[in-house]
């Protein structure tokens, strides 16, 4: 038996098996929707640049889903976002292949949705638009295509704003995220405890900024800016953050905010702050925010982050505020040099007055309560004893004495702190509170009590805190893969 001709063979088979054409799952399904309708124009778009189903759900467009028992559906169970208020969840369609009657402007489309998991094990999503070509066959008269165009120019204009939702981007994409929108709408000015100046003159940097463009285009000055907030954890950098992005949003017209939570992706860093450039181009005038900056651009990305600040693409319109712990862990590059980040707003532990301002912003959660007794004294006294606490502190500080109070746990406790095993000899000496007078009606409330001996756990806490001034080097942290697999989807900047 000629036993290589048999391997000849069987390696041929190995080869017809291994070497199958990859079919286009996209093209595919608009070939087979143009033989299904071939008096139709049938278009080929993606959701994430012209979302028509949610932009009819907005109430632009009417779109119904038509044969909900002849599709490619599954129907499954989404669990709710909360249980707190008793939310049951709800059963919905996850379409697989469906159709939905669209109207827009009087004009009647089919709407296809298609979805499938590629070879990257990634759900990819796309849309059909279907439209007569008969109906607009006269003179005079847009064609089919012309007419789908309108439509998607339309729904893409809507689809780029971000509708009750923040602009954020992370692992490697761009997201509409209404959590965060929601966190930022709990802010008000009343709840930032700084002093009238600083608020004065942050108010001017941001809100001047936006509101004399014709100023800079005059001057010849390049209409862009950046801003560096910084400070220990928990002053209220994140704080002030969130309170201007609300206060940009209800400008006339609203300015849109993009917020970066990190750059990994498989393309790299340098991609990653590609994107995001772009996109703020695109949405200038704008609020770029970038929190924990010193992470975000490290050694390996910093001439790339420069180049895309000060490079010849224009940034007009763009205002940069980037947020750290450690200034002094930032390039020189980055933090001196004006055009990049011009202002720098060193926000600091809370002094006196601000921790009584913060005390009495609690005082008036309270003031109509026959539960909590709390006079004006408390909030003098709380304030002497906090003069290490940040306002993250403070906040834990009532948080916890109203829960123990509230709870009836405020009756058990002695005002000792637990220690914490270790040798003693090398152990930092531990701080205490300061000494303060105190009326005897304060000494014997109970919710000054519990304040009391709260401060001295969370003194114990700070003591025990690590420094923030410590960073490890960028090369503690590996490098992404670098693998990109674009699809004539991405939107590539081209």
């Amino acid at each position: 038996m000629d036993t290589d001709n048999l391997h000849g063979r069987a390696l041929e088979l190995w080869k017809e098996h291994t070497s199958a054409q990859r079919e286009e799952t996209d093209f595919a399904t608009q070939d087979l929707l143009s033989k299904a309708y071939p008096a139709y124009h049938v278009v080929r778009t993606s959701p994430k640049t012209s979302d028509l189903l949610a932009f009819a759900k907005a109430g632009h467009a009417i779109a119904k889903q038509v044969f909900e028992e002849n599709q490619d559906a599954a129907r499954v169970y989404r669990a709710p976002a909360s249980r707190v208020e008793g939310q049951t969840g709800k059963v919905e369609n996850v379409t697989a292949f469906g159709r939905w009657d669209y109207v827009w402007e009087g004009f009647k489309f089919f709407v296809y949705e298609m979805a499938y998991i590629d070879r990257f094990a990634t759900v990819q999503r796309v849309l059909y638009v279907l439209c007569s070509k008969s109906k607009f066959s006269r003179p005079g008269q847009p064609s089919a295509a012309a007419l789908i165009d309108q439509l998607l120019l339309s729904s893409g204009q809507w689809s780029a704003e971000a509708h009750e939702q923040i602009w954020v981007f992370d692992n490697a994409r761009w997201a509409k995220d209404k959590a965060l929108w929601e966190s930022v709408q709990e802010t008000s000015w009343e709840n930032v405890i700084v002093t009238p100046a600083v608020r004065q003159r942050l108010n001017h940097d941001v809100h001047g900024f936006f509101g004399n463009r014709e100023l800079y285009r005059k001057s010849k000055v390049a209409w862009r800016r950046g801003i560096i907030f910084h400070g220990v954890p928990g002053v209220g950098k994140t704080l002030f953050i969130k309170t201007l992005i609300k206060s940009l949003a209800e400008r006339s017209p609203p300015i849109p905010t993009l917020y970066i939570k990190s750059l990994d992706a498989c393309a790299g860093p340098k991609w990653s702050i590609q994107q995001i450039f772009l996109k703020a181009r695109r949405a200038a005038p704008c609020l770029l925010v970038l929190e924990d900056l010193d992470s975000l651009v490290e050694s390996n990305t910093r001439s790339y982050f420069l180049n895309e600040v000060d490079g010849l693409s224009s940034n007009d319109g763009i205002l940069m505020i980037g947020s750290t712990n450690n200034l002094d862990q930032l390039d020189s590059s980055v933090t001196k040099r004006p055009s990049r980040f011009d202002r720098k707003y060193h926000f600091s532990l809370p002094n006196e007055d601000e921790r009584l301002a913060y005390c009495r912003y609690w005082r008036r959660n309270f003031i109509d309560s026959d539960e909590v007794d709390f006079p004006e004294g408390i909030c003098h006294a709380v304030a002497k004893l906090t003069e290490k606490f940040t306002f993250a502190y403070l906040k834990e500080l009532f948080v916890s004495s109203l829960l123990l109070l509230v709870g009836g746990g405020s009756d058990e406790l002695d005002g000792s702190t637990a220690e914490v095993p270790g040798d003693s000899e090398a152990s930092t000496p531990k701080s205490t509170l300061p000494k303060i007078a105190v009326s005897q009606d304060l000494q014997d409330n109970l919710l000054f009590k519990t304040l009391a001996s709260q401060a001295e756990v969370l003194l114990a806490d700070l003591d025990s805190e690590p420094s923030t001034s410590v960073k490890p080097p960028d090369a503690a942290r590996p490098p992404p893969p670098r693998f990109n697999m674009p699809s004539l989807m991405d939107d590539l900047g081209e």
